[in-house]
């Protein structure tokens, strides 16, 4: 199909917007993996919605964060880092603003779930029923236990391991050095959201 075709559309005007965005995200998150990337980012100005029945992980923090608007717009978040994560039933979705056109992303169905090394996620929703197992509560944002570390003197937490049933999150950005989608399903939506 040629790009002139798929201009054409709205869908088509998201699907090539998708292409290069995923590409970015990408080359970003290994900055971010390697500490290289400040934990202070630019976003779409955006949010999404991310979902799965259960993510299990290993290499927990979490402390506080900016996502930056191209406009300038700050957004306060929570940024989450998992060292390993395993997402089951991922789904992921975006509404275009102003519309009733998305993106939806599934992956992870059955015994094959997403996997990510050196997972970034900045959010300011999150849902569901965790466990965290030898967590610590209340320290230095520059001393967790992952390789992203926050500031210095800014509250944190980190755990040994988290799992996080019927998880649902309203998100800013999702980095990861590796991201592993198995059963990837990405499909133009008339505005349906994962929930």
């Amino acid at each position: 199909m040629k790009i002139s075709a798929l201009t054409t559309t709205r869908r088509g005007r998201v699907l090539l917007a998708t292409v290069p965005t995923l590409a970015a995200l990408g080359m970003i998150g290994g900055g971010v993996a390697q500490g290289a990337v400040p934990v202070s980012f630019a976003v779409s100005g955006q949010q999404f919605k991310i979902a799965a029945t259960k993510l299990e992980g290993t290499g927990f923090s979490q402390y506080a964060g900016i996502a930056t608007a191209q406009d300038g717009t700050e957004h306060p978040a929570a940024i989450a880092n998992i060292a390993d994560a395993r997402l089951y039933d991922l789904c992921q979705s975006v509404v275009v603003p102003g519309g009733k056109v998305g993106l939806k992303i599934t992956a992870g169905g059955g015994d094959q779930p997403v996997t990510a090394t050196d997972l970034q996620i900045g959010m300011d929703n999150l849902q569901g029923t965790a466990r965290f197992d030898q967590i610590r509560i209340g320290v230095d944002a520059s001393t967790v236990n992952t390789t992203p570390k926050g500031s210095a003197g800014d509250f944190a937490m980190d755990s040994d391991s988290i799992v996080i049933d019927d998880l649902k999150q309203v998100s800013w950005s999702t980095q990861a050095a590796v991201f592993q989608l198995n059963g990837l399903k990405l499909e133009v939506t008339q505005g349906e959201e994962c929930f």
